[in-house]
């Protein structure tokens, strides 16, 4: 049995008992020695602050009040795989978004640590072999984070300062926040933005200033939401207007057929190995970029507009490197 688990155990065997538990009933139950029971005590004391208590009279274990309420382990009850992949998914989030929920997490960090340390026979929990490259994301993102978080899950309206880096221009709006969408490697509110009536995305950013309102959020239909966001390609919104056909190489085809580049997208090999994929589209600028990144390996068969932009892009990259 696992250490951790027989640590749960005990504190079940002594939470459920009306007497005091004598040392071979333990032994029994838990199917280890006596230095393992005593060993799992210390344990269930030292991290836990379990009021194990000895009773000499009866020769036995017991589990004493805390108060007016019996002891109980903290939280839910994972296993050691779970707590190792706890303390992974905490150490990608830190190194993803370096100070995001740095407060919050600590405490739930150091109490991980603690009950693995509980399990001796257990490896070391390394995380430093864990590599996050986070190639993207921009700086400020964690400012306004948590008012942010708490406005959307409370449902409450937020009154923020918004840059659009676009127009270079900045404004004051009020938004009933929806959804909160990380998109390589940054954040974005989903939003009903009361000053345009209708729904915006707002990339965490560019938020200068929030403040939590104590109006209810306006709610709108997770269709609707989908509808919305998920037609278009990448973090740009709206409804597909069209259908982009791109063909890749043979060579790049062994990457792009593995891709998820639309959740609506369709794609199969050529006769000649080439790789064609199509999806629908609102937006082109997003597109266009991923597209340029391919080079010589791609081509844009449709629509028409989307092939003449891809060209006067590549034409104008050539002309600033030819001079």
């Amino acid at each position: 049995m696992d250490r951790l688990l027989r640590v749960y155990k005990l504190h079940q065997i002594l939470r459920s008992s009306r007497k005091p538990v004598s040392m071979r009933e333990l032994q029994a139950k838990l199917e280890c020695s006596q230095a393992s029971i005593k060993r799992i005590i210390r344990d269930l004391r030292l991290y836990f602050e379990a009021p194990i208590e000895y009773d000499h009279d009866a020769n036995g274990y017991r589990c004493a009040a805390n108060g007016e309420h019996p002891f109980e382990l903290p939280g839910l009850w994972f296993s050691a795989g779970e707590l190792h992949a706890l303390l992974a998914a905490d150490k990608l989030l830190a190194d993803l978004q370096p100070g995001l929920f740095e407060g919050m997490l600590t405490p739930l960090r150091k109490r991980i640590r603690e009950i693995l340390a509980a399990g001796k026979s257990l490896p070391k929990a390394d995380l430093e072999r864990i590599r996050v490259l986070s190639m993207a994301a921009r700086q400020g993102q964690q400012k306004h984070f948590q008012t942010i978080a708490s406005a959307l899950l409370q449902r409450n309206r937020l009154a923020i300062g918004y840059y659009n880096r676009a127009k270079d221009e900045h404004s004051e709006r009020e938004v009933s926040p929806q959804r909160l969408t990380h998109y390589r490697d940054n954040w974005y509110l989903d939003a009903w933005c009361h000053k345009a009536q209708a729904l915006r995305c707002f990339a965490l950013d560019a938020i200068e200033a929030a403040r939590l309102s104590e109006s209810t959020a306006q709610d709108i239909p997770s269709t609707e939401l989908d509808a919305h966001f998920a037609a278009g390609y990448g973090i740009f919104a709206g409804p597909a207007t069209a259908t982009a056909v791109l063909r890749f190489t043979p060579e790049r085809a062994r990457w792009v057929a593995r891709e998820s580049w639309h959740p609506r997208q369709e794609g199969h090999f050529l006769p000649d190995g080439r790789y064609e994929l199509s999806f629908p589209y609102s937006d082109p600028r997003e597109l266009v970029m991923d597209i340029l990144k391919y080079g010589p390996e791609v081509e844009v068969v449709a629509p028409e507009a989307l092939r003449r932009e891809v060209v006067a892009r590549l034409s104008a990259a050539l002309t600033r490197y030819t001079g």
